[in-house]
């Protein structure tokens, strides 16, 4: 009866030992699943921030281009402030023109516009549009002598050209 006893505990015990034996092995199963699901969510909470961060910048960037257009769309609009101020001289009339179109700059320098300048400049191909070529002595070659139409800058990028007279 001992011997049984003895065989009874030699199975019980390498029952025991591949039992600890197959929890190891779960465990180091388990123990990688996790690390493949923590690893898979922090590149899903990176892809998500990245996504986040370029949907801010698309928004930014599609403001700017609707704003754009809305200015591009009120260029006309300067220009016959312009030339109302222009045809009526100092007056009464032009001072309320040269007044409003004052204000609608103030609003659109604000969302980036600015005048590109034009008087005793150097011609640059870049911002000016030569519409004459007008011969003079004593002046350089590529000297602005007056401006037809303003051009403009919209944060820094040629919104409109300035159209200006140049000498040859």
């Amino acid at each position: 009866m001992s011997d049984e006893l003895e065989l009874e505990k030699d199975d019980l015990d390498e029952e025991i030992i591949e039992k600890i034996k197959k929890l190891k092995e779960e465990l180091k199963i388990c123990q990688k699943e996790r690390a493949e699901n923590l690893a898979g969510w922090q590149r899903a909470q990176a892809d998500f921030i990245n996504y986040r961060r370029r949907q801010e910048e698309q928004m930014a960037e599609w403001s700017k281009m609707f704003g754009e257009g809305l200015i591009r769309d009120l260029l006309p609009v300067l220009d016959a402030l312009d030339a109302s101020i222009s045809k009526s001289g100092n007056g009464g009339e032009g001072d309320g023109f040269k007044m409003i179109k004052d204000q609608l700059m103030r609003v659109l320098s604000q969302h980036g516009l600015t005048e590109i300048k034009t008087t005793d400049e150097q011609f640059n191909h870049d911002f000016h549009e030569a519409v004459e070529a007008v011969e003079k002595e004593g002046l350089e070659e590529g000297k602005i002598l007056e401006e037809v139409q303003k051009g403009y800058l919209l944060n820094g990028k040629v919104l409109r050209v300035a159209k200006v007279k140049v000498s040859k």
